[in-house]
């Protein structure tokens, strides 16, 4: 007897049985495990995490305006932050499943949420409103402005004046009521339009930041010089976009 046999005959005697190789492989497969899948509605629902939107145009779009390095930093830094520490925040709070404009207008706001989600807010309004190219008002937006405030020079100066006396840090806003009608105003700190705090509520179609770190590299103490300047970069379609 050969050592092959030797070892077959000793298995079949020891076990009792033929063992199949077939059956020996086939025993050690495990199915594949198969992917839960979550529809893109439920995943919507149960959400908990904003993500920072990344601007439409470089940091160096507005050298007239805005420095570069003032743009960077705004938006990787101080955007970036009151994005991850709004996340935290509505994990605290187990807060999940609304959009941020339900969320700043609940009733009761906690601190953490509020100032942070003013800042993810506010921020993401003030970059989408900008542009390098303005092509100036359309006749619709400019028609609404002369009616609720008399011109366009009229609105323009009121818009600079609510962000030059905003005393420290703040916004200047453009709003519009549920009767459709379009208000100048500003909140102090990362307070917005949208939230129950606020001395004028509405949906703020315009934002314009105040806040020191938005243009003190490049104009110092100068805000009055930055709001003129704002101005002349706003995305009036955006706006316009904005109104019901």
């Amino acid at each position: 007897m050969n050592k092959r046999k030797f070892l077959k005959n000793t298995v079949m005697a020891t076990t009792g049985m033929t063992v199949v190789p077939s059956l020996v492989l086939s025993s050690c497969k495990t199915e594949p495990k198969k992917e839960e899948t979550v529809e893109p509605e439920a995943a919507a629902a149960t959400a908990t995490s904003f993500v920072l939107p990344p601007l439409p145009y470089g940091y160096d779009a507005f050298p007239d305006t805005i420095d570069a390095m003032t743009m960077e930093i705004h938006h990787s830094k101080h955007h970036q932050g009151y994005t991850n520490k709004l996340n935290a925040a509505l994990k605290e709070a187990n807060i999940s499943g609304k959009t941020i404009e339900e969320i700043l207008t609940m009733d009761e706001l906690p601190t953490a949420i509020r100032n942070n989600g003013g800042g993810f807010y506010n921020h993401s309004l003030y970059w989408d409103i900008l542009t390098p190219g303005n092509e100036g008002m359309s006749e619709t937006l400019a028609t609404k402005i002369t009616e609720d405030f008399g011109s366009e020079e009229a609105f323009k100066n009121e818009l600079a004046t609510a962000g030059a006396k905003r005393f420290g840090s703040g916004w200047a806003w453009v709003c519009q009521d549920g009767d459709k009608k379009l208000h100048i105003c500003s909140t102090p700190n990362q307070d917005n339009p949208l939230m129950k705090v606020a001395e004028q509520m509405g949906t703020p179609i315009l934002g314009i930041d105040v806040w020191e770190h938005a243009y003190y590299l490049k104009y110092q103490n100068k805000r009055g010089d930055y709001l003129q300047n704002i101005i002349k970069i706003i995305n009036w379609d955006k706006v316009g976009s904005r109104m019901s």
